[in-house]
């Protein structure tokens, strides 16, 4: 794609054309999914990573400067994307080392302790079940049945790019039911 053609598209990706922002995306897809994948060896991880990499690059396409590639610009996001990851990993290891006493008493709470989670449970999948049918289907397929981003295109009748950009839309509009009803996200 030339340079004045990828402006373009940029810039009707800013605008919010939802065309041009998955044209984007599908355009550079396989080299971000490449190099997360040679980062975790694993491709379910690498999908929703590179997911993740799109969200961040479609929230601060304002940021981007023409003087500098495209591309490189993209693959800078995916490189902080994987820094955060394999600290959130480190730290999330780290927890659960600590956390082993915190496992056994799992065991010794209370039956309303228990009850204050299932509740919490219950409120989210509400949350979602408020959702518009799309992103609702979408959040089920993806985190309630764990399935991949290829079957769920295919059980929805999708292009596996339509997917991954409705996947990344459920997301944020999931983030922001759930801020809204005080779920603590961080």
């Amino acid at each position: 794609m030339k340079k004045d053609q990828l402006l373009q598209l940029i810039q009707s990706a800013i605008e919010k054309d939802q065309k041009s922002q998955t044209r984007l995306i599908n355009y550079f897809w396989m080299d971000v999914f490449s190099f997360v994948l040679k980062k975790v060896h694993d491709k379910n991880s690498a999908d929703e990573l590179t997911v993740n990499v799109f969200s961040k690059v479609l929230a601060k396409l304002d940021l981007y400067d023409s003087e500098f590639q495209f591309k490189t610009w993209v693959l800078t996001i995916a490189q902080n994307t994987m820094i955060d990851f394999w600290r959130r990993k480190s730290r999330e290891n780290e927890d659960a080392a600590e956390n082993m006493g915190d496992l056994r008493n799992q065991f010794a709470k209370s039956p309303e302790e228990l009850l204050i989670s299932e509740e919490d449970q219950q409120k989210i999948q509400n949350i979602v079940e408020s959702m518009d049918t799309n992103y609702r289907d979408i959040i089920r397929l993806r985190f309630f049945e764990e399935k991949s981003i290829k079957e769920i295109a295919e059980e929805l009748h999708l292009s596996v790019a339509n997917t991954k950009v409705r996947i990344m839309r459920a997301k944020k509009v999931l983030s922001k039911l759930l801020r809204g009803h005080d779920f603590d996200l961080d």
